[in-house]
């Protein structure tokens, strides 16, 4: 499969935000190396590069909560990607829904 020409970093990464293709919610961001993106085109559910782990991560391959891809964007600078999907639960680890379900207010970090 013809991976695009996407400006991936030194890293050989590049920027994958996921929002929800139903609500429009932004559910997550994670990183992609040209295998992992190669793969969630070819199985279309996002599979993702893991910097912590320095490996190949399938989500929600252990929890079921896995990301049927709808469709792939890339940005002007073709240097970050949306990714809109059908999520089958949740994106965070957390086990909310969004990762990102936390604000910054005057007194720290409060849930949204």
């Amino acid at each position: 499969m013809q991976i695009p020409e996407i400006k991936f970093d030194s890293n050989g990464l590049v920027p994958a935000i996921v929002q929800d293709a139903g609500t429009n919610q932004v559910l997550m961001l994670a990183y992609m190396n040209e295998e992992s993106l190669r793969l969630t085109l070819e199985k279309g559910e996002t599979i993702f590069w893991s910097r912590s782990r320095s490996e190949l991560w399938h989500k929600g391959e252990t929890s079921g909560n896995i990301q049927k891809v709808i469709e792939i964007r890339v940005d002007c600078d073709a240097d970050t990607l949306l990714i809109l999907v059908h999520p089958a639960g949740p994106a965070c680890h957390t086990g909310n829904q969004t990762c990102f379900y936390r604000g910054i207010g005057s007194k720290g970090f409060q849930n949204l």
